[in-house]
């Protein structure tokens, strides 16, 4: 094929095996032989290897798989096959240790027992790279909470619990809380062993993050999620984020129930028909009130309908924008490792179908620049499969993943990349994974936005979603961004599907010269990681 990918016309993966045999001219002029260490008889241990005599002939080197992603723009995926040997005879081993207990003030008190300063004056004594690792790792709630008073000043009742923050005019006059380490205060509030009380005060209440308003609201028994707009936001038009609630609180996602996700995407399906609606002028439901699942659902064709008579013009906005980030983290160095919010969220937008001007300088030269939106780059690729092969490529994407073979040994024993599947939405392990445990979620046929999605696919898609990120928390994962693919409501590419990707980082694997480069470096084949995602479901994880 002249189009790169990996999935062929005919319904079948192909990808690239490196077998390296190898000469090294040697270039070296002198050696530096010193003693590295000494065997348990006194044997000197030397660096000879490191200093060979003659040029170097490398004969039968690992192997190493190379997949194009199916989509090329996503890059290409390597496989050494010395690394993932050994997952493919143990698939359950793919997984992460849970982080032990971390205490501080219980270790202090082993090296200076009876010290007379308090736990906050020793803490203030640290340097404060090692009050970010502390901070992001103690299971110690009396420390925590003298780490957060570290962080800002709090108004304290009689019992010492935390009432409020201690405001401070800015420079603008305006009242804004007393927060001296912001760092401190970002990871602090983040680790969910800081007493409830505390987290309540610092992030958790309606206004303590800032003035953005809630604008919409989810309840069911057992669940409660709040929807902020946020208006001076790096994305065009504004963008929302659907909040569990202080009274919902979730950090953990074995703790996110299935009310809890229909809560989050109810948010999202409302928001972007509700906005349709609006920009076509139809009639919306009472508002000041969530909308009930009928409602919604026949939003959603008044909206299909007046797009089909033409109206789709009218509208400002022609695609939707979705992620989630799921878990925080700080390194002691100041770098934040994933993750910019407190508690389970999502985030969501709508995208324009132009940029408003296109410019030089400070000269307009027009408007009709496309606004981006990453389900274009699946669109364009589609139809280019679709100009060389002569195949829609979903269909032939769908046909090489029920048709998988094993890389290593070709055969079919032990070959499903599908973890789950239910009303045509598919849970399934990409041939080329570009985070090492990704995982993605691909709607049936026809369905190609949210918009395109009735309610009993909605409905399949989330629970699907809480399913992946329930299988990745049970492997040891602590940190995934996931992303959604969409098309244009009107004018994206024939047999585009919605697509889903969820993508870990891992403590080994956070990105960096080889990811720059798109080339994904990954440990174990992906039918193996398919394996050990279908070990993490039981029979409760099926009903979720």
């Amino acid at each position: 094929m002249r189009v790169r990918s990996c999935v062929h016309p005919d319904g079948r993966f192909v990808f690239g095996l490196h077998s390296p045999s190898y000469k090294v001219a040697n270039l070296r002029e002198g050696e530096r032989i010193e003693p590295l260490g000494r065997l348990p008889g006194g044997e000197s241990v030397l660096n000879l290897d490191n200093f060979p005599a003659a040029d170097l002939e490398v004969e039968g080197a690992d192997e190493v798989y190379e997949i194009v992603n199916p989509f090329p723009f996503r890059g290409t995926t390597f496989i050494s096959s010395s690394w993932a040997v050994g997952k493919a005879h143990d698939p359950a081993s793919i997984r992460l240790p849970a982080p032990g207990p971390v205490s501080l003030r219980e270790s202090l008190e082993k090296l200076f027992p009876g010290a007379a300063a308090s736990l906050k004056e020793r803490l203030a004594a640290m340097p404060g790279p090692f009050l970010l690792t502390l901070a992001a790792t103690s299971s110690d709630p009396e420390e925590l909470t003298a780490l957060a008073g570290l962080s800002c000043e709090l108004v304290c009742g009689e019992t010492g619990e935390p009432e409020g923050f201690r405001y401070k005019k800015n420079n603008n006059g305006r009242a804004v809380p007393a927060i001296s380490d912001h760092e401190l205060f970002e990871v602090v509030v983040n680790n969910p062993r800081l007493p409830a009380a505390w987290r309540e005060v610092m992030v958790l209440r309606p206004g303590a993050q800032g003035a953005s308003e809630i604008v919409g609201e989810y309840r069911e028994p057992g669940t409660h999620v709040f929807e902020y707009m946020r208006r001076n936001s790096y994305i065009p038009w504004g963008h929302y984020a659907a909040n569990m609630s202080g009274d919902a609180i979730r950090y953990a996602v074995a703790d996110l129930s299935p009310a809890d996700m229909r809560g989050l995407r109810h948010l999202y399906y409302q928001r972007v028909f509700v906005s349709l609606a609006a920009g076509l002028g139809l009639p919306i439901p009472q508002v000041r009130r969530s909308l009930e699942a009928r409602e919604l659902e026949e939003l959603r064709l008044a909206v299909l309908a007046a797009l089909k008579k033409g109206k789709g013009g009218d509208i400002p906005f022609s695609a939707t924008l979705w992620g989630w980030n799921f878990g925080f983290d700080y390194s002691g160095s100041g770098y934040r490792l994933h993750a910019s919010h407190q508690q389970i969220h999502q985030q969501y937008a709508l995208i324009p179908s132009e940029v408003a001007q296109l410019r030089h300088g400070g000269q307009t030269l027009g408007a009709g620049h496309p606004a981006f939106a990453c389900g274009d780059l699946i669109a364009d690729f589609c139809e280019l499969y679709q100009q060389e092969t002569g195949r829609d490529f979903f269909s032939a994407y769908l046909d090489a993943i029920r048709n998988n073979r094993r890389m290593d040994t070709g055969g079919t024993e032990n070959a499903g990349l599908v973890v789950h599947e239910e009303g045509g939405v598919i849970l399934f392990v990409p041939k080329a994974q570009t985070s090492q445990w990704e995982l993605q979620i691909m709607a049936p046929a026809g369905v190609g936005n949210v918009l395109a999605a009735d309610a009993a696919t909605r409905a399949a898609l989330d629970r699907c979603l809480l399913m992946a990120q329930q299988i990745l928390a049970r492997m040891g994962a602590r940190m995934v961004s996931s992303i959604e693919f969409s098309s244009r409501f009107a004018g994206g590419a024939e047999g585009q599907r919605l697509l889903y990707a969820l993508l870990p980082r891992l403590p080994y694997s956070m990105g960096a010269m080889s990811e720059a480069q798109l080339r994904w470096v990954c440990g174990h084949f992906p039918e193996d990681f398919a394996a050990a995602c279908r070990l993490c479901l039981d029979k409760d994880n099926r009903g979720v």
